[in-house]
């Protein structure tokens, strides 16, 4: 059973990106996380920081819920999300609990500074809780597949190599799901989200044969691929 975990500089970030890919996942009978390392609580023109947190959580949870997948939620703040050791360890910590195999998370370049910062945490968390000798609360936990999500606010320089083909069944269920987000069906600065990634997915299933898919860029040095599913067949 593979287990992936897509990590997000906020709440959404992933699941637009990559849930058609989690959902897909769970359907075939794997295990799908989803770690939000801020709220994305100022994403909101009028509602207060506050109250809009509370609202992103809810969302966070129904979104995961209709899924099948995890979820957890840190408490950095939106757009102050630091880059220092404490949260690198904090995210290597629950790289050693969940001990996933695959790893999806941002694109190093970014229009949103949380993002850029995710994709440093991201792999110095990953190296941080494969490391035997770094001693911490639980056992080593090497994740062996790494891939950045194909997202419109990360798109310099940006090439996808891995094109995961999705089912009815799962673009379905992901676009049902994506719709539980406020922000998502635009009622925030009006950016149609929920169309957008639809639309994405024909963009990006289209020239490697499939009729919805989502794409990913691997590490440098990894072989393009097509597949239905990461992880070990």
């Amino acid at each position: 059973m593979t287990h992936v975990l897509a990590i997000g500089a906020h709440a959404g970030d992933m699941d637009l990106t990559t849930g058609g890919v989690l959902v897909q996942h769970i359907q075939a009978g794997h295990r799908a996380t989803l770690l939000h390392l801020t709220l994305g609580e100022r994403g909101h023109p009028t509602v207060p920081p506050g109250e809009y947190a509370r609202q992103k959580r809810e969302e966070a949870e129904l979104f995961a819920e209709r899924i099948g997948a995890g979820v957890r939620v840190l408490d950095y703040e939106d757009g102050l999300l630091p880059e220092d050791e404490d949260v690198k360890l904090r995210v290597a910590d629950l790289i050693r609990e969940l001990r996933p195999d695959v790893l999806l998370t941002h694109w190093s370049a970014s229009i949103h500074k949380d993002h850029a910062r995710t994709h440093r945490i991201v792999e110095d968390a990953r190296f941080y809780a494969g490391l035997r000798t770094l001693t911490r609360e639980r056992p080593a936990h090497w994740a062996p597949e790494l891939y950045y999500a194909d997202n419109w606010e990360d798109a310099e320089d940006y090439r996808p190599d891995v094109f995961m083909g999705l089912t009815e069944e799962a673009y379905e269920t992901w676009s049902q799901a994506m719709s539980g987000y406020a922000f998502a069906r635009g009622e925030t600065y009006g950016f149609p989200y929920v169309d957008y990634y639809r639309a994405l997915a024909v963009v990006r299933g289209a020239p490697a044969g499939f009729r919805h898919a989502q794409a990913f860029a691997a590490p440098k040095g990894a072989l393009d691929r097509r597949a239905r599913f990461f992880g070990k067949d």
